[in-house]
């Protein structure tokens, strides 16, 4: 006898649909798995024959082979348990072969045959949706994340006893009720928590509305960590389907998953290895730069980083994904984190302090910045020095703007941008031509000065523009190029560096 169930796996952060097929044939009693099986899902044959008798049930004296179609994708993970055993049920008559093909089974077993949660589930749910699939069979305790993914009849079983009296219709499990993912109003971190340091709370504001990459210098304590945890806040409220995106990487990756969703804010340790931050392992696991998708990657110390950790962001930061190439897969994953980094002007951080003796060396200070290469420096839009806050400017100190007005400053900005159908892949000519006639010669002007390289200026233009647009006004004018040069500090000197040591250099 033949059944089949309807499953899947996740590879990276994509879901792939997965067929369970079980043939029950004559021979000795037991049953074998095909369809490159990995170790978890192998094991599974000994979790689900004890589940399946400890839930009241008996397997015929016959073999049974269980194909996990399509044969050629490695399946990975737990979640495919219930699907097995339910196959195996269906092909002993169990259960009704009408509901077995339009339902989704999800979930790990014990080998009491009750049903664990496992990761994966909101990009798994989706996939069943576009595969026209009607209904799905969770976890109990998943049942909540389940309801974020409307479209499909989500149920809650825990235990495998109960899907399959579901699905013979003997008992109506419990169904998910939501109307999706809740995009959170507030932010976490507000702005007006930060006083002055007003040249980098324009930098971000900047950064927020055109998605431009950040880069902070400054002494210890001047605010850049402060300043990096309050951008999300400001970043345009995600849509319905890009909160969707969202909470799909976090179960891929077996995060935490709620109902109100924020944008992401990771700041991995600057230990952290290139397939850490990018992706990598095997079963290839999204990395940090992914899990940031749609919000701020920030890079604290930046220099601190391993050399191929910190040059592995060169594609990432134009392209906005990752490509992670194996021998045994290859996997495209998201990453349009928007990437802001901090750094210190020199090894211990007083370069430019009046009130600390700064001991490096100049021949210290180059390699330490040496180790952010050029190209990397190119790749930042803004590049903002934060000076050092003097306590006495702190004591009653008027708090500034709150995230809430800046951000609808900064998703006003965004519809001005998209309403001019400003793409961001334009070429440099294309940029400069889009230029009035006094803004173009001055950014030229500036760049030959400056020695700015193509992509530099491509950078600077895109910066002009989104100042613009965040002034509201309906061209370039040479005030907006002005003050995007301005944010260009790593090609117009040497940042935090005085003139003695510069001199001395």
């Amino acid at each position: 006898m033949l059944a089949r169930a309807r499953a899947g796996c996740v590879v990276g952060v994509e879901a792939r649909a997965v067929d369970v097929e079980v043939h029950l044939a004559n021979g000795l009693p037991g049953f074998e798995i095909v369809g490159l099986p990995e170790t978890a899902v192998r094991e599974s044959r000994v979790r689900v024959r004890a589940a399946i008798l400890n839930s009241g049930f008996e397997l015929p004296p016959r073999r049974a082979v269980l194909n996990l179609a399509p044969a050629d994708l490695k399946k990975r993970g737990a979640s495919l348990d219930l699907a097995i055993a339910v196959a195996l049920l269906g092909a002993c008559g169990r259960c009704a072969p009408n509901r077995l093909e339009e339902t989704f089974l999800f979930g790990e077993l014990s080998l009491t045959g009750e049903l664990r949660s496992a990761r994966g589930l909101i990009p798994q749910l989706v996939c069943a949706r576009e595969r026209g699939l009607r209904s799905a069979i969770v976890p109990r305790a998943q049942l909540e994340e389940a309801s974020l993914v409307d479209g499909i009849d989500c149920r809650g079983a825990g235990d495998l006893a109960g899907a399959v009296a579901h699905l013979g219709g003997e008992l109506e499990l419990p169904v998910a009720s939501g109307d999706g993912p809740q995009v959170a109003t507030h932010a976490s971190a507000d702005l007006a928590d930060v006083q002055g340091q007003d040249t980098a709370k324009r930098a971000l504001e900047i950064a927020a509305a055109g998605n431009h990459h950040l880069l902070m210098v400054g002494p210890p304590g001047a605010g850049k960590t402060m300043l990096a945890r309050r951008l999300p806040g400001i970043l345009p409220r995600p849509s319905r389907e890009e909160a969707l995106s969202l909470v799909a990487i976090a179960s891929a990756a077996g995060l935490g998953v709620g109902r109100i969703v924020r944008r992401p804010f990771r700041a991995p340790h600057h230990t952290a290895s290139t397939a850490a931050l990018t992706g990598g392992g095997d079963p290839i696991r999204p990395g940090e730069v992914t899990l940031a998708h749609g919000g701020v990657l920030f890079l604290d110390e930046l220099p601190e980083f391993a050399r191929p950790a910190i040059e592995s962001f060169r594609t990432i930061m134009e392209r906005g994904e990752v490509i992670v190439s194996r021998a045994k897969g290859r996997e495209r994953m998201p990453a349009g984190a928007l990437v802001v980094a901090a750094m210190n002007p020199c090894p211990c951080g007083f370069d430019e302090d009046p009130t600390r003796l700064c001991r490096c060396t100049p021949a210290r200070i180059e390699r330490y910045r040496a180790r952010v290469s050029g190209p990397i420096l190119d790749r930042f839009d803004l590049h903002v020095h934060l000076p050092k806050v003097e306590l006495r400017s702190l004591h009653g100190g008027t708090p500034g703007e709150s995230s809430q007005l800046v951000r609808a400053r900064v998703e006003l900005a965004r519809g001005r941008l998209e309403s001019e159908g400003l793409r961001s892949d334009r070429s440099v000519g294309e940029l400069l031509d889009s230029l009035p006639g006094e803004s173009r010669e001055l950014m030229i002007d500036a760049a030959e000065a400056m020695g700015l390289s193509m992509r530099g200026v491509a950078r600077a233009t895109r910066v002009a523009v989104t100042i613009a647009a965040l002034d509201d006004r309906p061209s370039v004018r040479p005030d907006h190029v002005a003050e995007a040069l301005s944010y260009r500090i790593f090609d117009r000197g040497e940042p935090g560096r005085s003139p003695a040591r510069r001199a001395s250099n």
